[in-house]
């Protein structure tokens, strides 16, 4: 294939799931990676994060209690909206 400069036609398999090109408030980081917290349901942190399933994505939006480690709430979607998060 290379002496005939043949090549294979490989298929993108990235999925952009973060749109930064948005205009929406951007907050600052207060934590600044001090993750030491001294008592239960001070400090809260969240992720989104998404799942393949049989059926297509999954979105997963989850907070976790810094100082117990524990999940205080989470909430699933077929689509990432704000929506998600509230």
């Amino acid at each position: 294939m290379h002496g005939n400069d043949i090549v294979a036609i490989q298929r993108c398999k990235f999925k952009a799931t973060t749109n930064s090109k948005h205009s929406y408030a951007v907050w600052p980081n207060l934590l600044n990676r001090n993750f030491v917290v001294s008592r239960l349901n001070s400090i809260w942190v969240s992720e989104i994060t998404y799942i393949w399933t049989l059926e297509g994505w999954l979105y997963l939006a989850a907070i976790l209690d810094l100082f117990s480690r524990g999940i205080v709430g989470l909430a699933m979607d077929k689509t990432i909206t704000d929506e998600l998060t509230r």
